[in-house]
């Protein structure tokens, strides 16, 4: 053991005896040394599963035990519930021999265990942001008492923090306690994907006047057992590829050794769900899926096929409109060895969760972004093993007369553009930045003057305005959204001219549902006899049925004035939708999309089936001309462009072409996502449409200009209590991007010339 280990407090060293540790890693040895040797801020990030809490929480313990804090010592803060939950379990288990408490604190635990640390404040606080929140309101005089000797904030998972309204709330309540104590106190932020250090570190580091450090760990060389397959919606044969990527056994072969019902030569109800049964079958699984809706129809398939194999049905769900007792109930069979469960999930089960021997990680379809892949990824491979993860691609067969865009398999595509990116560059996306968060200062101008009583105008925009979140919101900006609450009766001004919420905005703080700074919407609980399965968006009328878990109810009773809906269990399978948007997709992703189906590498995780179908893809593109021109004829008036821009430049360059559409003769401007857009062209030449793209964007444009005055961009929570022209504002700094658009037109002028 290292010098590092013998700093540990001796029930610690205890532990890693215990657990059979032959060493420290390396960044647990790193971390250590900042914590133990620095008053500096610290950002640690190293990939899934390489210790990072034990490196963060070790020190910290360790020196919490040699000077016990006199209030609360650490305040973690995680995005997630259940990462809370297994956290708290995690340090519980750590601290047995010590006298350090753990407390949680979010919506699903008791007031007993709440009111326990209220009366003793101690020891180490598990939050979430919205929680927090609520604390810092509601409880603004027992601040001080329950963290006046505080001395770490660790921060987990900032990957998905950093840049969003809801981190950029981490980063104000910290503040907010910083000037209520009296003090800064040190940062401790925890991530395995993180794609730009310096961003990152000065995200952690908001408002504080701390050093942030951030150890370079050389964590050599990583192993990943990979697979991608791809199949036809309406092909039912088992014709292609072998169900076991690792035992290359096909379908056959593997269903007649286990002498059960084999699988006739015709799928019965799908052949790419299939296949993702025989995937996670006898294995403890993940299944990822990008949406709670094909999470939750995925779920039901699964059952399906287990049924019509007269199959035990080890299929559990986990997704944030469940109950809390279905979600735990997934996570603690995930982690016991006893049950050989399978979950499909989302991303609630994507972050830090230890989940112990998980064998097999299934992704269906692809991941967004390269961060999301790793995270997935990395659930798997615990306890030795390298991480494995198949990932299926569903598609339709394309019809003869399919547009060419829609002849390539985009999801397809993507995957590989990100695995590869990853495999040659070790690229992350950069973590993102918000400019003009609108909707988090409103929601913070409220939570400030509800916790202060009242204030002057100057000195709440004092109090506000210094929140790091806000460094770019000029003081015009928040006097005309002042004088706009004002109209609206959020705020109300006294005869002695402070500032108090008023009627309007006392309803809006009045709600549990003020806390959370992200979109929430109108849930109806769902409810079968005593048992509570979660909640969904809008109520079917009674005799209606519903996918919910997994599963299918009919509604039996609904009692509308308390969102209650009650149910019963039935058979079969629907489809269920949520309201939601998508994430962003990075322009290097789009660009490696472009050389996936340009160059001719053969990439040795590829399925036979992804194969063939990359195959194709490629002779599609040559055969059109993809590969050496941005614009190309699809027959008659209709031209498609594509652009390689990730999701913020489309945008831009959609917007920009729409406002500019007559001058550039173009019109029926269609897209789906951002690989490409089709428009009718009425001009002479695709030259001459590049020719005029640039003359628009040679010396550059303004954004601002792209938003028209009638636009009202209403994205985030609190955005329709904001005047519209700060609205606008907002949409062009943070959502529309120009560098990226003026550089692929001037590729585009260069490839004509």
């Amino acid at each position: 053991m290292s010098d590092i280990f013998y700093r540990f407090s001796p029930f610690i060293q205890e532990y890693i005896y215990r657990s059979n540790w032959e060493s420290l890693r390396g960044v647990q040895t790193a971390s250590a040394q900042v914590l133990f040797e620095t008053e500096h801020n610290l950002l640690l990030t190293s990939s899934t599963a390489s210790g990072k809490t034990e490196a963060a929480f070790f020190p910290i313990i360790s020196m919490l035990t040699e000077d016990p804090p006199q209030s609360v010592g650490v305040l973690y803060i995680a995005p997630l519930k259940s990462l809370i939950n297994d956290q708290f379990l995690r340090l519980d288990e750590i601290l047995k021999e010590c006298d350090i408490p753990v407390f949680h604190w979010h919506g699903d635990v008791s007031s007993s265990h709440k009111n326990k640390l209220l009366k003793n404040p101690k020891g180490i606080l598990q939050i979430t942001p919205e929680s927090l929140e609520s604390m810092l309101m509601n409880r603004s005089n027992d601040i001080v008492r329950l963290f006046c000797d505080l001395r770490f904030v660790v921060i987990d998972e900032i990957h998905i923090l950093t840049g969003t309204d809801r981190g950029n709330q981490i980063i104000c309540q910290l503040n907010r306690i910083a000037r209520i104590i009296g003090r800064d106190v040190r940062r401790v932020g925890l991530s395995a994907t993180i794609g730009d250090v310096d961003i990152a570190k000065k995200w952690l580091g908001g408002g504080s006047n701390r050093i942030c450090e951030a150890p370079i760990l050389n964590e050599g060389k990583t192993s990943w057992r990979l697979a991608l397959e791809h199949f036809y919606i309406q092909n039912e044969k088992f014709d292609q590829s072998g169900t076991d990527a690792f035992a290359n056994k096909d379908v056959t072969q593997f269903t007649e050794e286990k002498k059960e019902d084999p699988i006739p030569a015709r799928a019965r109800i799908d052949a790419g769900y299939e296949y993702i049964y025989d995937c996670v079958k006898d294995k403890k699984s993940l299944v990822f899926s990008n949406s709670r809706e094909e999470t939750e129809y995925i779920t039901a398939t699964l059952r399906q096929i287990a049924d019509n194999r007269h199959e035990q049905d080890i299929f559990l769900i986990h997704h944030g409109n469940l109950s809390a007792s279905l979600r735990e109930e997934a996570e603690f069979k995930m982690k016991n060895d006893e049950y050989n469960a399978v979950t499909c999930a989302t991303v609630t089960l994507e972050l830090g969760v230890d989940i112990g021997r998980l064998e097999r990680v299934v992704q269906n379809g692809s991941p967004n972004t390269v961060s999301s892949f790793l995270q997935r990824l990395g659930r798997s491979g615990r306890r030795g093993a390298p991480p494995e993860m198949f990932m299926v691609f569903r598609e339709e067969n394309p019809l003869p007369e399919t547009p060419m865009p829609q002849l390539i398999p985009w999801e397809l595509i993507r995957a590989i553009a990100i695995v590869q990116l990853y495999i040659e560059e070790r690229f992350i996306e950069p973590p993102s930045e918000k400019r003009l968060p609108f909707s988090l200062l409103f929601q913070q101008t409220l939570s400030i003057l509800f916790s202060s009583g009242e204030l002057t105008a100057k000195a709440l925009a004092e109090r506000v305005l210094s929140l790091p979140a806000f460094e770019r919101v000029t003081k015009e900006e928040y006097k005309a959204l002042l004088v706009s609450m004002l109209k609206c009766d959020y705020l109300q001004m006294t005869e002695e001219k402070t500032l108090l919420i008023g009627l309007a905005g006392e309803r809006i703080v009045n709600s549990f549902k003020f806390y959370a700074v992200f979109k929430d919407s109108e849930n109806f609980s769902v409810r079968c006899e005593s048992d509570e399965i979660g909640t969904i968006t809008t109520p079917p009328p009674v005799g209606d049925r519903f996918a919910l878990a997994g599963r299918v109810w009919e509604v039996t009773e609904l009692d509308i004035p308390r969102k209650l809906i009650y149910v019963k269990g039935v058979k079969g399978k629907m489809e269920v939708t949520w309201p939601g948007e998508s994430g962003e997709i990075h322009t290097r992703v789009l660009e490696r999309m472009k050389q996936v189906l340009c160059e001719d590498k053969i990439y040795p995780y590829l399925k036979p089936n992804a194969r063939r179908r990359l195959d194709i893809a490629r002779r599609v593109a040559q055969n059109a001309g993809v590969c050496k021109r941005f614009i190309i004829p699809l027959g008659g008036l209709t031209y498609c462009m594509f652009p390689w821009l990730g999701t913020r430049s489309f945008r831009t360059l959609r917007k920009l072409m729409a406002k500019n559409a007559k001058y550039l003769q173009i019109s029926n401007m269609e897209y789906d996502g951002c690989c490409y857009l089709t428009f009718k062209y009425e001009g002479n030449s695709e030259r001459e449409l590049i020719n005029k793209l640039c003359a628009l964007t040679c010396d550059g444009f303004d954004k601002k200009e792209l938003v028209s005055p009638a636009e009202v961009p209403i994205f985030e929570k609190y955005d329709e209590y904001i005047p519209h022209e700060l609205l606008r504002d907002a949409y062009a700094e943070d959502r529309l991007r120009e560098d990226e658009v003026v550089f692929r037109i001037g590729q585009m002028y260069k490839s004509i010339n």
